[in-house]
């Protein structure tokens, strides 16, 4: 396997890091801790790259709090300046590298791809198995919190040989002490985690010949004739999570694909699409959220009108017409479209 040299000047150049600051501002410039770094925009930005070129960049200190929608997590946010910012040169440079290691059948946080090609992709493998034929359900228990970092930097390390990366990658990974922990709220987050279960999925691709497998962070879904199969997969998938990848299943089931198949926001039938009932509530209470938001001139029209789309997205790739109607959204998207 080609390991990855000379990344690091890529990463801490000037022009980067203006790219990485435009991309961590997104949906956000409306906050004063970004106005106030762009009142010395550019004395900021050398500022950052010196801190890295000099190595006396150390990740800060995480504020921690708890979230309880769509279910309890415990969330670490960073600054802005420099954290955010820095996490965003990085992943410029690393992403295409990591995103060339991914199966094809892995969607989360990828260009291009994403909740709905994995929903549509997995509507091919529900026809393709056909009406009779079975899922294998399964999802990591505490998947963010129970990564180990030394597996995770093991991993990282098989394709990036360059040591002042590996020495800004150490830093993130190892920024929670206590041997475990990939912080939610981090950017770089979902990528380590899709390395880290891409294991498992060059496994079952490639080792162990699974057809009809598709993932989404730490849901996973296999599709086979057999329940038989699918039952000793089971048995077998959660004995290789805990010996290669020190991971615990919190759910594992098998039932046939007619029940209907709960992944991604979405019930998939063989011949239609439903909105998961928890997702419509979410919806509901997201666009209450971001009106109250938009009129009191704490979000700007542009990042409105963003969550507005994100919803009307997800509704298009489903039977949600009347769903759409209930929730007013085609009319508010007019009034926001209309308004200067």
């Amino acid at each position: 396997m080609k390991r990855h040299g000379n990344l690091f000047n890529k990463i801490a150049n000037e022009e980067n890091i203006y790219l990485a600051y435009t991309k961590a501002r997104r949906g956000r410039r409306w906050q004063d801790t970004i106005k106030d770094f762009e009142k010395d925009l550019d004395n900021n930005i050398t500022k950052i790259c010196e801190s890295l070129i000099n190595k006396t960049y150390t990740t800060s200190p995480y504020v921690v709090f708890p979230i309880f929608e769509p279910k309890h997590r415990l969330i670490y946010k960073l600054p802005f300046n420099p954290d955010r910012i820095i996490q965003h040169a990085l992943m410029n440079i690393v992403e295409p590298i990591w995103d060339n290691l991914l199966i094809q059948d892995t969607y989360a946080c990828r260009q291009g791809m994403g909740v709905h090609s994995g929903s549509k992709r997995t509507m091919d493998f529900i026809r393709k198995v056909g009406r009779e034929g079975y899922v294998l359900k399964m999802d990591i228990s505490k998947f963010y919190p129970s990564l180990n970092h030394d597996i995770l930097f093991d991993i990282v390390k098989k394709k990036i040989k360059c040591k002042d990366t590996l020495w800004l990658l150490e830093d993130i990974i190892y920024s929670v002490k206590g041997g475990y922990n990939v912080p939610i709220g981090n950017y770089t987050s979902q990528w380590f985690g899709n390395l880290y279960m891409n294991e498992l999925d060059q496994h079952m691709k490639h080792d162990i010949g699974i057809k009809y497998y598709i993932r989404y962070c730490d849901d996973f879904l296999l599709f086979h004739e057999d329940k038989r199969f699918l039952n000793e997969m089971k048995q077998y998938i959660e004995s290789y999570l805990k010996s290669e990848l020190d991971l615990t299943l919190s759910k594992a089931d098998v039932f046939p694909i007619s029940h209907g198949v709960d992944f991604l926001g979405y019930r998939h039938f063989h011949d239609y699409i439903l909105l998961r009932k928890n997702t419509a509530k979410r919806f509901k209470k997201r666009i209450k959220e971001v009106s109250y938001l938009y009129k009191t001139g704490r979000m700007d029209k542009s990042s409105y009108m963003s969550s507005l789309a994100s919803m009307k997205g997800v509704l298009k790739w489903c039977n949600g017409r009347n769903l759409s109607k209930s929730l007013g959204l085609e009319q508010l998207w007019k009034e926001v479209k209309d308004a200067p």
